[in-house]
Order: structure tokens, then C-alpha cells, then sequence
């Protein structure tokens, strides 16, 4: 998916909030938040995909304030709150793929641009899915024999799980986390931290730490795995802004809350919808 007009003010937000966070010192605030504008002003392309700029607005701002995980304090907190919700939210729904599936999906209402109740608020709203492909999925996960689960919030971990031994019963499943800290994506720093990580299963990383996939500076192995792969379960808005620029072939199933109007607009569905589609 290509960047559409308003990413730009979504890009310009995503500066002052990095570099907000990344330093209390302000000069070095105001240095790193002026590289990353120029960053993204010079590329910023109708052409060009939104992830990419964002990767490198990252890059330069944990390099110049130091700070190479300026989202710690924000990806703990959204997993405080979303393992105090997980009991209660688990009771909602069915003991099946398809709700598995919800949960799932609920948990992607984390978002690092929004305040913890209104994450809170969202979650605890029933999800329905305008696009449900879930019958295909069911049908793609029992014919597999290996499956690519691409993590999205370090949050939505515990509300993967479920889902991931769900279909663990009929395929080998890979939990795909970033090499390093990139925004509030998972890494297996933050599985160990959650003690979580023996209950995965086998875990890699994409080997580029970025919001979604920047598939040309993606590690040797993971484009093995990816390539050799039946299914790619993919989570997440990132996710989808870059492996949609491959050709549809029924591979990747996206699972993700559609929180800007840009990926709604190319989704063809009605902002904040939810999606299980597969492509």
C-alpha cells in the first residue's frame, strides 16, 4: 500500500511523539526531530511506502538522542494493561477459531498514538469483522503444514496465544517478532520479560527492525521461512502497508483493527472496522 495524502501529517505526529519520549534533554529533542523532518520531507513520495519513511524516522531519532528503545515505558504499560484484561476479555468469546480469532483481533486496538482508557474502552467493544474470511482460514490452517504467525504490539501478545495453539494442532507455527525495539512492536526481549517464552513455541525475528516489513532488508532466513511458509498470518495496519504491494495469492490472511483512514480507504471498509482477509 502506497502512502496516500494524510500520512504525511500521521509521519509529522509520529516525529514529535519519538522524539518526545526519546529524551528529556530538549536541544537533542529539537536536532532529532529536525533530521527526521528532513527525512521525511525529502522522501516522502506518493511512490514510496509509509513504513519505510517511518523505519528511518526511528533510526535517526534513537540514534541522535541515544536512546535505542525511546517506547520501553509505553510498551509496558500497554501490556500491564492488557494482561490485567485478557481474564476478563477471554470469557467473551467462543472456544474456536472464530473466537480466538476475535480476540485476537480485539487486542489490535492498541495503539501507541492513543490514550490507555480509550484502549481500554475499545477492547472491551465485540468485534465484527466487515471482511471475515475465517471459514477460508480454517480450511487454509487444517491443509498446512507450516504457518507464519507475523506479531504486531507488544500488548497483543497474550491475546495471540490462544490462537497460536489453536492452530498449532495442525500445523508447525513460527511467532515472528523484530530483531529490536521499533515503536511499540514485540520483540523477544519483551516475550522473556512477560515469561512468555516458552509457551510460543519456536520464535524468529523479521531480522529489520520496522513498523511492518521492509521486505528488501529482511534477514536471509526470514525470507526462507516466509518463502517456504503455507500461510503467512499477518497482524496489524504495518503489516499490511507492505506485504498488500504483493500479488494476491491466498497466502497472507490479515487480521487487524483498520485505525487510519488512508489503510481503511484501500481495505474498502469503514474506519475502525475490523478485517480477516485473506490475500
Amino acid at each position: 500500500m502506497k502512502i496516500a495524502p494524510a500520512c504525511y501529517e500521521c509521519l509529522r505526529g509520529l516525529i514529535c511523539q519519538a522524539a518526545d519520549i526519546a529524551t528529556n534533554d530538549v536541544p537533542l529533542r529539537e536536532k532529532a526531530s529536525k533530521e527526521a523532518t528532513k527525512i521525511l520531507d525529502d522522501e516522502f513520495s506518493y511512490n514510496q511506502l509509509s513504513i519505510v519513511i517511518a523505519t528511518r524516522i526511528h533510526h535517526v531519532i534513537k540514534e541522535l538522542t541515544h536512546n535505542p528503545d525511546p517506547y520501553r515505558t509505553m510498551k509496558e504499560n500497554e501490556m500491564a494493561i492488557a494482561q490485567e484484561l485478557y481474564p476478563e476479555l477471554i470469557t467473551r468469546y467462543t472456544d474456536d477459531l472464530e473466537g480466538y480469532l476475535k480476540l485476537a483481533a480485539a487486542a489490535n486496538a492498541i495503539d501507541f498514538f492513543r490514550a490507555p482508557e480509550l484502549i481500554k474502552s475499545d477492547m472491551h467493544k465485540p468485534v465484527r469483522f466487515v471482511i471475515d474470511d475465517s471459514e477460508y482460514l480454517k480450511m487454509r490452517i487444517k491443509k498446512a503444514s507450516k504457518i507464519l504467525y507475523l506479531a504486531d504490539n507488544a500488548g497483543e501478545i497474550y491475546f495471540d496465544l490462544p490462537l497460536l495453539k489453536w492452530m498449532e494442532q495442525f500445523a508447525q507455527v513460527i511467532y515472528v517478532v523484530k530483531p529490536s525495539a521499533v515503536q511499540n512492536d514485540v520483540t523477544l526481549t519483551d516475550i522473556k520479560k512477560a515469561g512468555l517464552e516458552s509457551k510460543f513455541g519456536t520464535i524468529m525475528d523479521t531480522g529489520i527492525a520496522s513498523p511492518g516489513i521492509i521486505f528488501s532488508l529482511a534477514s536471509i532466513q526470514f525470507k526462507r521461512e516466509f518463502a517456504s511458509a503455507d500461510l503467512i498470518f499477518s497482524k496489524g495496519m504495518g503489516h499490511y502497508e507492505s506485504l498488500s504491494e504483493f500479488p494476491r495469492d491466498e497466502k497472507i490472511f490479515y487480521c487487524l483493527k483498520a485505525k487510519c483512514q488512508p489503510v481503511a480507504k484501500s481495505l474498502g471498509v469503514p474506519l475502525n472496522s475490523y478485517v480477516a482477509m485473506l490475500w
